[in-house]
């Protein structure tokens, strides 16, 4: 099974991808990155944006399931919108290409890599480059988390059911 992990965003969205055998805890890094996008453009120019570079990395790595971090309710609706807006894009090409899709709660994420749903970012990037027998620790939080999300799939973690996220 290969895995898509996005930790969603509207500024930096993080990807990685990896590959898990039918032993679960076999996991093979295959590549991550982030995807970046200015304040300064227009909302419609940024989602276009994710939506193009989103493509080229199903295309690269042709992933069979998505894996992301579930959009739970938030005390600040401003900025929990642009985040909707940028998994809304990631969602609908995932289900064009007829990716599975599984969401995670960040603390569910962070429980199964780390051991612990309270771990810091530090604590994820560090459990990563373990797991995933990495040289260095992955340089971005984003794309840590976004390997986080994987790993997480990769483990049949249950997720958030897809009807509430």
């Amino acid at each position: 099974m290969r895995i898509l992990g996005v930790d969603p965003g509207l500024k930096n969205i993080g990807w990685g991808v990896i590959d898990s055998t039918s032993h679960q805890r076999l996991l093979k890094y295959l590549g991550h990155g982030v995807i970046e996008t200015s304040s300064s453009w227009k909302l419609a120019d940024r989602l276009k944006h994710l939506h193009d570079e989103f493509i080229k990395i199903i295309t690269e790595y042709e992933p069979t399931m998505l894996a992301n971090e579930a959009l739970l309710f938030q005390k600040n609706v401003s900025s929990a919108l642009p985040v909707a807006h940028a998994r809304g894009v990631i969602l609908c090409l995932s289900a064009v290409h007829q990716l599975e899709i599984k969401s995670f709660a960040p603390n569910t994420i962070k429980q199964a890599v780390t051991g612990n749903g309270h771990a810091t970012k530090s604590d994820i990037q560090q459990m990563v480059k373990i797991l995933l027998k990495l040289h260095i620790v992955p340089q971005s939080d984003h794309a840590a988390d976004a390997l986080a999300c994987a790993i997480t799939a990769a483990y049949g973690t249950p997720c958030v059911s897809d009807k509430l996220t």
